[in-house]
């Protein structure tokens, strides 16, 4: 299935294809389950209360938010995603409404409680667009809703580790990545080598923009958003210099 896509964003096809089978592996079921109940119990979420996942990949935290009975709207620009949210959100008969969209031009679909953008997906855009997305998820949540935002490419995460040439295992595939850090706009470029087990190979290329936590506390406010507080492991530990992930929590003003 074709992405759906409204601009020349290079990030808009990096998650199919191979990709799209490594990631399930890549993000291990435990750091879900433990995302989701934080969630749940930091925003005090229950059974009627709604969210919006930007950019749910397979559908982690929609589908493991909607088995306790919250309502989940579900976007995603991958329709093979948002088939296979929907399918086991139908077959389970959980409340997800799976939409697939180009995440610069949704509309506003709340009031929700809480909106959530996980895997360091809003990196995946520039400034104005960030600006763009921002704007929109102000517009669905409530007064006092929340917005969650996972990354780990915040400049204050990044500088500290960046390697330009780097490779892994991921369950049965072999990931090559030779980066580049760039500047104005600031960012990682980054051409990946995927090769499965038979030997076949899919190269990708992907951008990362980084910003700083103050960077983020701006463009969070010129939407209406304050940051509030910046983990590094969600509820319990607050985020310093060069931890591996941040989660930004920001409520509506």
């Amino acid at each position: 299935m074709p992405a759906i896509v409204s601009s020349d964003n290079v990030n808009s096809v990096f998650f199919d294809g191979f990709y799209k089978d490594m990631w399930r592996t890549l993000i291990p079921g435990g750091l879900t389950d433990h995302e989701v109940a934080f969630m749940t119990q930091h925003f005090q979420l229950q059974a009627g209360s709604r969210v919006l996942d930007l950019m749910c990949g397979y559908g982690r935290h929609s589908l493991g938010l909607a088995r306790k009975g919250i309502e989940v709207i579900a976007l995603d620009n991958l329709s093979e995603y948002i088939e296979d949210v929907q399918r086991t959100a139908d077959a389970e008969q959980l409340p997800v409404q799976a939409m697939a969209a180009d995440i610069l031009s949704f509309k506003a679909c709340g009031p929700v409680d809480l909106a959530i953008c996980m895997g360091n997906s809003l990196n995946f855009f520039d400034e104005a667009d960030v600006s763009r997305i921002l704007t929109q998820v102000a517009a669905s949540l409530r007064t006092g809703g929340h917005l969650l935002i996972n990354s780990w490419s915040l400049a204050e995460i990044v500088i500290p580790q960046f390697k330009e040439k780097n490779w892994s295992y991921v369950g049965d595939f072999k990931f090559l990545t030779d980066s580049r850090y760039l500047f104005h706009p600031t960012r990682i470029e980054t051409e990946s080598i995927i090769i499965d087990s038979e030997g076949r190979s899919e190269t990708k290329r992907g951008v990362d923009y980084i910003y700083s936590l103050s960077e983020m506390q701006r463009l969070l406010a010129s939407a209406g958003l304050m940051l509030r507080e910046t983990y590094s492991i969600p509820g319990k530990k607050k985020f310093a210099l060069g931890e591996p992930r941040a989660y930004l929590i920001a409520e509506k003003v």
